[in-house]
């Protein structure tokens, strides 16, 4: 497994211009990860010029594109929405496959009001059966993550993924900090069909927060042949030119320990 971190984790400094892309390009590269996963709001521009920019400077750092990023809702209950979200998941696939990025994150959405949930699936596969095809003609995975809504707990993200186990080009973004209840057995329930995860430091536990142990992560993630990035999604209080490099130093410890 290799170290990433999500553009998302210095959000605040990209969206308030304390910081540039290329800048956090330099601090990925300045405490020796491996990669960043370029998350779509961060960008200033999208023209093709840039994105082959962008490109370029996160090689010339010696670091990988661990993935790309965009929102999105595949459950919109208004028919023209839900083909705009497809729309614009499309598009990004096309960037993501420019950026040289394997996997594209993406959310299902939540269950409208008045509409059933078995309804909602359908149109949450039916999206993502579509786009996947895109994805296979570009070479980018479909990673949908556990973000609440129909994928708030292990059972609901994987209703919607195993009918597409034959599909390559379609699997689950495990975020660790996302689950609540019994973390660790969902993770175990989601690991194989993990393509890449987010990084957390703690999860939402009742009212409380609590710490999440990267320990038992990778030995579960290991265990189930999981190889590919461990993207920080870093989400704490402290600043997080400091907070992401020491929770990166903690994960690397825990890689070497497991």
């Amino acid at each position: 497994m290799k170290l990433s971190t999500c553009a998302y984790s210095y959000r605040d400094l990209l969206t308030t211009g304390k910081m540039t892309l290329e800048e956090c390009l330099d601090q990925a590269a300045a405490i020796g990860l491996d990669g960043v996963e370029l998350t779509a709001y961060y960008f200033p521009e999208l023209t093709s010029q840039y994105l082959n920019y962008i490109k370029r400077e996160v090689f010339v750092r010696g670091l990988d594109v661990s993935g790309t990023a965009v929102g999105g809702n595949f459950s919109h209950e208004d028919a023209s929405k839900r083909r705009e979200q497809i729309e614009h998941v499309k598009q990004w696939i096309e960037r993501s496959a420019q950026l040289g990025s394997p996997v594209l994150r993406v959310f299902a959405g939540g269950v409208p009001q008045g509409v059933e949930r078995a309804t909602a699936e359908g149109w949450v596969r039916d999206g993502l059966a579509e786009c996947s095809e895109v994805g296979a003609k570009y070479g980018v995975i479909l990673a949908i993550e556990n973000h609440g809504g129909l994928t708030a707990d292990a059972a609901g993200i994987l209703a919607l993924i195993e009918p597409f186990a034959s599909n390559p080009w379609i699997g689950i973004n495990l975020d660790f900090g996302n689950f609540t209840g019994d973390i660790y057995s969902q993770y175990a329930q989601c690991a194989l069909h993990t393509v890449t995860t987010h990084a957390k430091v703690t999860v939402a536990q009742g009212d409380k927060r609590e710490l999440v142990d990267y320990r038992k992560v990778f030995t579960i993630m290991k265990e189930a042949g999981y190889q590919g990035y461990i993207s920080i999604e870093y989400e704490e209080p402290e600043e997080p030119i400091v907070g992401v490099s020491r929770f990166a130093a903690y994960l690397r410890g825990c890689l070497v320990n497991t």
